[in-house]
């Protein structure tokens, strides 16, 4: 496939190619029932992607998934924190 979009099936017979275009080509982009499912790095394009400059791996970038975002700190605390009643005491 030369625009270097794959159906799963197809991408699942011919894996080394996938990868192997991945390398030369650049990302390689898979489908699933006509749709976008995920999209294969090179190795190097990948760690180009997550090191900062100084080498110290970061997260990878939000944009590789567009429905992911962090969580800000306020949100964190809100989401996970334990509601405090303890529920109701049940006598035997």
């Amino acid at each position: 496939m030369p625009d270097g979009t794959w159906s799963l099936a197809d991408a699942k017979a011919k894996l080394s190619e996938v990868v192997e275009r991945a390398k030369t080509q650049g990302p390689q982009h898979l489908t699933k029932n006509g749709k976008d499912a995920a999209v294969v790095l090179s190795a190097e394009e990948y760690r180009r992607l997550v090191e900062a400059g100084d080498g110290v791996p970061k997260r990878p970038p939000a944009w590789l998934d567009p429905r992911f975002r962090l969580l800000t700190d306020d949100e964190h605390a809100e989401l996970f924190t334990r509601d405090p009643d303890q529920g109701r005491v049940i006598e035997f």
